[in-house]
């Protein structure tokens, strides 16, 4: 079973790069491309003098909506010449709403494929964007590293971060069609505990798993000798040549991860490598 319904969402002009990566995946996957363009009114209602309030807000749906209609336009002109089965939805939402609006999407496609979030260059609503495909769309999704990436030859070497959390279970599973596709598949074990389930057989059960799918897997335990998991992690994505890590995304809570930080997090900003999650 591959990917057959591919989602990106563009939230502003110029999200080119990420247009042109949705659309080398769907050609390569033989999936459909659905993009939603969504103009996002970011005004604080109740912060204007008494009966501001009403005129405010209509203005700014209106250049939301006057937004949301040129992107549209500029999506709809991308992927004219394009040999791909696509189509492109726009709409509008307050701030608060976003989460509902992408979550319906999201939950009807197999792979939803975005732009990291974080950085001088990422659009203003692409934490909601992510956060919203992820939890309330439930959705594995692809996060591009910042600038061009070239797609199609993607995932030949995948890195799978493993630590027997349901999250990241969940995410091996979301990834098997890349994972079957790979000429190599590392599962990364950061410092496992003795005391674990799998006890002194880190990552076997999944390894044996994945092999009776078909996937090219061996296991790699390494220790922690970096301050963070996904220093370990990213380290190790370089000496093997990995050109994707898939990994289970937020097994703490956003909060959390928001305050203290955590390895979806870090992963998110500082990865410079396609990163595919799940949770």
């Amino acid at each position: 079973m591959g990917y057959k319904t591919i989602l990106t969402v563009i939230t502003q002009a110029g999200q080119t790069a990420q247009l042109e990566a949705a659309v080398a995946l769907a050609r390569r996957e033989d999936a459909h491309l659905e993009v939603f363009a969504v103009g996002v009114d970011h005004t604080q209602t109740g912060y204007y003098y008494a009966g501001a309030s009403a005129y405010v807000f209509q203005e700014a749906i209106d250049r939301a909506m006057a937004a949301a209609e040129a992107l549209e336009t500029e999506v709809r002109a991308e992927l004219a010449p394009e040999d791909i089965r696509w189509s492109v939805e726009s709409a509008v939402a307050q701030m608060g709403g976003v989460s509902t609006l992408i979550a319906m999407r999201a939950r009807f496609a197999d792979l939803v494929v975005l732009m990291k979030p974080y950085g001088s260059k990422a659009a203003p609503d692409a934490e909601a964007v992510l956060e919203a495909s992820l939890f309330e769309g439930g959705a594995p999704v692809l996060v591009l590293p910042q600038g061009n990436v070239a797609v199609e030859g993607l995932g030949k070497r995948i890195l799978v971060a493993w630590n027997q959390s349901d999250e990241a279970l969940h995410a091996i599973r979301r990834a098997l069609p890349v994972l079957k596709a790979a000429e190599a598949v590392e599962i990364a074990v950061v410092d496992p505990s003795p005391y674990s389930p799998e006890g002194s057989d880190p990552g076997g059960k999944l390894c044996q798993m994945l092999t009776r799918h078909g996937v090219k897997a061996e296991i790699a335990v390494l220790a922690k000798t970096l301050p963070t998991v996904t220093e370990v992690l990213t380290r190790r994505a370089a000496e093997t040549g990995a050109d994707m890590l898939v990994m289970g995304a937020y097994s703490k809570s956003r909060l959390r991860e928001a305050i203290m930080g955590g390895a979806t997090r870090h992963m998110l900003e500082r990865a410079n490598l396609p990163v595919l999650m799940a949770r």
